[in-house]
This record gives structure tokens, sequence and C-alpha cells, in this order.
């Protein structure tokens, strides 16, 4: 029984405190370079943005995306419009009149951002593609840092850094801003040592040679990696090619936007995941385990955890005072809940160990989603534009 309470304990720290140092180390003493070329004079490219009742960001995005470092004569702007019942057509349409690098694909069916990209790749000629939504703004060198990796023929993916930047602060904000930092960290290294672990719907590219259509249930950034580690190309993360949005300002919109992603990355990944030989991509595997897997059930880790503790009360003062951390952690997440239900701020001291809960609940309860036949092929943004 001992042995069990600390193994559980070890698969919930891991993934957060473990997995990052051991891949620091590994990072230091394996690093696999990449021949990457700051010049991308020879690369074409087409961002494809994907939209949904965009009105408010659209032009703005679309004006920052030409306005970028990347030389105009090599790019090509397509918005895909899904299905947009509010005047996002008609802006695009106008700019498009205005550009003649900006083109529209406007869907009659509200069929789902992948079903989306799926029909906008058939029209797209160029060598390298790059996925975006509308809500993320590009920084002015962004496309340009971003497909510089390009030049090196062995990268098939590159994955640029969201950011989340508000004028409004919220405690959801922050600490999904906390965690998201520890990301960005976490992907620098894995990128180092072999290959980032899935791409990032705001800014990431591929070379259009390696997309496969998706299911309508796919998530692409999630797949599109996975699809082309498989085809023996690797994947770059570029710290400095940043696109910007607005962080969540309510828990419960992003327990929502986590439960859907890890219910669509759980399918993926047993659909996708057995493409992966261990002998020719042990890396990538043991990332890919210790990054998203494992961390996906560390609530049902730590209630395992929880219960074998309250059976070892008795066996010494080590599980009293491991008893003890548990009860006042999820004592600080239930006390933020109630601050979060009744409309109160999340206190500092309550709103990270609530965050952490909510989240992993929520990615507990995506797979629980996935395993009930649930499939989420649209949905509404729960971030602002």
């Amino acid at each position: 029984m001992q042995l069990a309470f600390w193994i559980f304990v070890f698969l919930a720290v891991y993934p957060y405190a473990l997995y990052p140092l051991l891949l620091m180390i590994l990072a230091r003493l394996f690093p696999r370079p990449s021949a990457r070329d700051a010049r991308v004079a020879g690369l074409s490219a087409t961002v494809i943005v994907s939209a949904h009742n965009e009105e408010a960001v659209i032009e703005r995005k679309l004006r920052t995306t030409l306005d970028s470092d990347f030389p105009q004569a090599n790019l090509k702007v397509l918005v895909v419009s899904d299905a947009s019942t509010d005047g996002t057509n008609e802006i695009v349409a106008d700019m498009a009149q205005q550009s003649s690098l900006v083109t529209l694909l406007a869907l009659d069916q509200h069929g789902g951002k992948t079903a989306g990209l799926n029909a906008a790749m058939e029209l797209v000629d160029t060598d390298v593609v790059v996925f975006t939504d509308a809500n993320a703004i590009f920084e002015g060198p962004a496309l340009a840092r971003l497909l510089a990796p390009f030049t090196d023929p062995g990268v098939g993916y590159v994955v640029g850094a969201a950011e989340y930047r508000s004028k409004e602060t919220s405690q959801a904000g922050e600490s999904e801003g906390l965690y998201w930092k520890l990301e960005l960290a976490q992907k620098t290294l894995e990128s180092v040592f072999d290959s980032v672990v899935g791409g990032d719907g705001a800014i990431y590219a591929i070379r259009r040679g390696l997309y496969q259509p998706l299911a309508a249930e796919d998530i692409n950034d999630f797949v599109n990696p996975l699809q082309i580690i498989a085809q023996g190309y690797r994947g770059l993360f570029v710290t400095d090619a940043r696109a910007f949005e607005e962080p969540a300002h309510d828990y419960r919109k992003e327990f929502r936007r986590r439960r859907r992603i890890v219910c669509r990355t759980w399918g993926a990944f047993l659909r996708y995941g057995p493409d992966l030989r261990l002998h020719r991509f042990p890396r990538f595997l043991f990332m890919l385990l210790s990054h998203k897997v494992i961390r996906w059930f560390t609530l049902l880790w730590l209630l395992l955890a929880l219960v074998l503790n309250l059976c070892l009360i008795r066996a010494g003062a080590l599980y009293e005072f491991t008893a003890a951390a548990f009860a006042l952690n999820f004592a600080l997440a239930g006390l933020g809940w109630r601050q979060a239900c009744s409309g109160r701020k999340v206190t500092r001291t309550c709103s990270i160990p609530y965050y952490f809960v909510l989240s992993n609940l929520a990615a507990l309860m995506g797979i629980f989603d996935y395993l009930r036949g649930n499939r989420y092929v649209t949905w509404k943004h729960v971030r602002s534009s």
C-alpha cells in the first residue's frame, strides 16, 4: 500500500516538477541541433486564418499580417470563414479588394475549424502553411522568425509563442498566464532535445506537402505534429515568433475550453499515437507521454494517493504530514471554487490551487467525455477578441 501511494504521488508530481528538470538536463547533455538559416527569401507561405463571427478583430488581424516583415511577394493570406453570420465576410471581401494577397473562403455550413482547414488546404500551393486564429495578433517579425527554421530540410513544423495580454486583469487570466509561462519554457527545452510536443492554434506552421486530411473531431495543432513526426521530420519551437491573445477572464469558460481540448487530444492520441514506433522516436514518445498523457490523469493520481494516504494515516508522522498537505490544498481549491461561484474575486492564496484542480478536473472530464462517445466539432470561443 505504501509503494502504491508513492507511485501515485510520483505520477502526480512528475509532469509538473520532475519532468521539466529531467528535460533541462537532457537538453543540455544531448541537444539536437538544427541547421536553420535566418534568410527566408526563397520560401513561399500561405497564412490560413480560421474565423467564425470575428468582425471585431478580423481587419486588424489581416492588416498586421500583411504588414509583417515577411516578403509580400512570397505571401498569401486565406481567410476561412466558417459560416460567419456577422460582418466578417464583408470585411474580408473589402480587404481582398484592397490587396490581391487576401482571399476569402466562405463556407456555407458551420462544420468546425478542422473541416474548414481541410477545405482551405485544397487551395494552397505554397511551400509552407501558417495556421492561426483570427483573434491572435502577430508581432511584426513573427512570420519571418516562424518560417526561418524551414530552411532546414529536416524540419516539418514550427510552433510560435502565443502570449496572453489584456488591459483587464482577472485571477483566471493570471493563473493561466503563470501556467503558460511554464509551458513556453518547457516547449523551448523540448525543441532543443528533439521536437516540441504539439502545435498552437494561434501560431504554427507546417510544410504543405506534409499535411494529411483530418477527421472533423481531430484537433489540428495536436494531430499535425504527430503525423509529421511519423513521417520522419521534427518540430521546433521559436520563442520570439509571438502572437498575442486575450486571456480567459472566467474560470468556468476556461474549464469548458480545456475539457473540450483534452477530449479531442485524447482521441487523437489513441488514433495516431500507435504510428509512432518506440525504436524510431524514443525521445518524442518520452516527451509526449510526460508532457501530455501522464499529466491528463493528474487528478486521478492525486485522488488515488489521497485514498491510500487516509488508509496509511497511522503508519507514521510522514503520512500525517502528507495528509495535512492534501487537506490544505484541496481546502484552498474548494474555497476558491466557492468564491468563484458566488461571483467574488478568487483570492491569490486560493487562485493557484483552484486553477490547478479545475484544469486537471477538466482534463479528466475530457477523457470521460471521449469514453462516453462525446465529440467536439464546433464550439464557441471562450476568449474575447
